[in-house]
């Protein structure tokens, strides 16, 4: 027997552990997380078996909103420590053979950037079209009256709520902010522009980093003109029109000619509104040289009629469906980004699992999730400990923008029937339930802080924390290490074929991971059987004649390609899941039912695995289990 072809990348290959600096571990009692503060946890890093940490931005910044409004973008955040700490930061990344990528947060500076306090001082100033600047329409001409330039230019959306504009009084002038009023956008037709940016990049690389996530970068093309908003349901008004702009594909490419080419990184785009098809025009060999992206269809299920700040309800179904889709959608093109939560989501345990009686169960399940399916996993910082979204009492609590300014915006909608309405939609929806600091300890602040904690500790700290769940073998930390050390150890989970079995199933998410051998033609059988594809935008689910779902109908598990031709061994792995918090019957379909299999990691002690046969899951039970060869 052949054995498969790899096209293998350091960066597939790794699990990437995310890092919010201000809330992981606190070095000198200012209640601010710090770099020396990440280096003091450096061990832990490597005992939990990451390969590659994102640090979340740590450049001189006023933080409007924490970090993402850039004021120098060589220079460290005195808060954070100095430059000498970040490069003691990355030796000792390096020294554990791990990688760092850093923050690019390139669609928007700060207004305290030099740029922008030239720009906006002078009108006449080179800095004044880095940025974009416009007259505001005359007011009376859309017959209200009053003064002319009072206006907004156009009827954008901010993404923090309200106008995506601001008036500069001193110029007479408007200035565009997709984000916060202190995020003013740079002008990517400047080519002084993106040579400024390119120069940055570089600075960054030469000091050794391993790639760069980079913030909402498919929003930095706006067309000329700048047009109205015209589509209704948009994430914002006039998304439509900046959301993959015009001249997106000729930014980045550029950027990769100039810059990335020249260096072996990994990158990852954070992009808005993103689907397959225009995946794939970023990533994989005929995109922009990106090495994958960050989609959001699955961080949208449980949307209300208003959007992100109106909670609704999300199904299993749904999310297996959506991420199925995605899986298939970039096998043969592409690379995904495998992730449930970051410092802009809440808490994945409270969200797709139990974060009550089976919070530890759940918290497993999903961390099987992440280190199963095709694509680069991303683990967020206290996640492999099952933390849980925070139980604000008060909006005195809360301290991101985002929160605050979507909030006043529901309350001037008359969205709340009173506080408690207001503060239970905070309580699922904000960003700040994945910022409160890193639980360490059952101490006082959790062991995050000597002094006051910028931002509230979560109270049920006394029980979850990572000094309790270290060497318990039952523990959520302990069964991360296993699940990690399994994707690790089985190429299979990184490149192998993904094919989704009962996908009507309200509860049961059971899918198989296959790497066949290169000489080998067993998927043209299963590939004749049948219409299978999952409708999440497209096609109607089919179970095959022979039971097994194929979501795009074609054969990509063969040979998973590649230039070094180097092989491992050919495997065959079933990943079988109860998203229920009751037992839940599992009934085989007729191509597993009976197959040999091997466990090789469950959520629960006493699984009795040697063959697939139809029995009762448990509340939120987890198997991945190997077919015998």
């Amino acid at each position: 027997m052949s054995e498969p072809r790899i096209d293998r990348e350091w960066w597939k290959e790794a699990v990437v552990y995310q890092i919010y600096p201000r809330s992981f571990n606190d070095s000198d009692g200012d209640g601010i997380g710090d770099i020396p503060g990440i280096v003091e946890k450096l061990d832990y890093l490597d005992y939990l078996g990451v390969d590659v940490v994102w640090l979340n931005p740590v450049y001189e910044s006023p933080e409007a909103d924490n970090g993402y409004d850039v004021s120098d973008y060589r220079a460290v955040m005195d808060k954070f420590g100095t430059m000498a700490d970040w490069e003691e930061l990355l030796a000792g990344l390096h020294d554990r053979d791990m990688k760092l990528i850093m923050d690019l947060v390139v669609n928007h500076t700060s207004d305290e950037h030099e740029w922008f306090v030239n720009a906006r001082e002078d009108p006449d100033s080179e800095y004044r079209d880095y940025y974009v600047w416009r007259e505001g329409e005359a007011v009376e001409a859309a017959g209200t009256g009053g003064a002319v330039g009072q206006r907004p230019p156009n009827d954008w959306e901010s993404f923090f709520g309200g106008p995506a504009w601001t008036y500069d009084e001193g110029s007479g002038e408007w200035y565009l902010h997709l984000f916060h009023e202190k995020q003013p956008d740079l002008n990517w037709d400047n080519p002084e522009v993106r040579t400024e940016i390119f120069e940055m990049m570089e600075f960054w690389l030469e000091k050794g980093i391993d790639g760069f996530r980079m913030d909402v970068i498919n929003v930095l093309s706006k067309p000329e003109g700048l047009p109205e908003g015209e589509d209704d349901d948009a994430i914002v008004r006039g998304a439509e029109q900046f959301v993959n702009g015009p001249r997106i594909h000729e930014f980045l490419g550029e950027m990769y000619d100039r810059v990335l080419s020249n260096y072996d990184v990994m990158t990852v785009g954070e992009m808005v509104d993103l689907s397959v098809d225009e995946a794939k025009r970023f990533i994989g060999p005929h995109g922009d040289g990106m090495s994958m992206a960050f989609n959001f269809d699955h961080m949208r299920l449980d949307f209300g009629h208003h959007g992100r700040w109106d909670q609704g309800d999300w199904s299993v179904k749904e999310l297996k469906r959506t991420l199925s889709h995605w899986q298939h959608g970039l096998e043969e093109e592409g690379w995904n980004s495998v992730y449930m939560g970051n410092h802009d989501e809440p808490r994945m345990v409270s969200r797709f699992g139990h974060d009550g009686q089976f919070r530890r169960e759940s918290a497993k399940l999903l961390a099987t999730v992440l280190m199963t399916l095709q694509g680069t996993t991303y683990v967020y910082q206290g996640d492999e400990i099952g933390m849980t979204n925070y139980p604000f009492s008060s909006l005195d609590e809360v301290r991101d923008v985002d929160t605050i300014r979507n909030v006043e915006v529901a309350r001037q909608q008359g969205r709340f029937a009173d506080e408690e309405e207001m503060l239970e939609l905070v309580r699922h929806r904000s960003r700040d339930n994945a910022r409160t600091p890193m639980q360490w300890t059952a101490d006082d602040e959790a062991g995050f802080t000597d002094g006051t904690p910028w931002i509230p500790v979560n109270p049920n700290h006394t029980r979850i924390n990572v000094d309790a769940e270290r060497g318990d073998p039952e523990s959520v930390l302990e069964y991360y290490r296993r699940v990690i050390d399994l994707r690790h150890e089985h190429d299979v989970l990184v490149y192998g074929r993904y094919t989704l079995h009962l996908p009507d199933h309200d509860c049961l998410w059971v899918f198989e991971r296959e790497l066949e051998s290169s000489g080998e033609e067993g998927n043209d059988e299963r590939k004749a059987g049948g219409d299978l594809d999952v409708d999440t935008g497209g096609a109607d689910v089919d179970a095959d004649p022979a039971g097994s779902a194929d979501l795009d109908g074609e054969d990509g598990g063969t040979d998973v390609g590649g230039d070094d031709g180097q092989g491992g061994d050919a495997e065959r792995v079933l990943v079988v899941l109860n998203f229920s918090d009751t037992p839940t019957r599992f009934r085989p379909p007729a191509s597993i039912s009976g197959l040999a299999v091997d466990l090789l990691v469950s959520n629960y002690d006493d699984v009795d695995a040697g063959e697939i046969r139809e029995e009762d899951l448990r509340p939120y039970e987890a198997r991945v289990l190997e077919v015998r060869q």
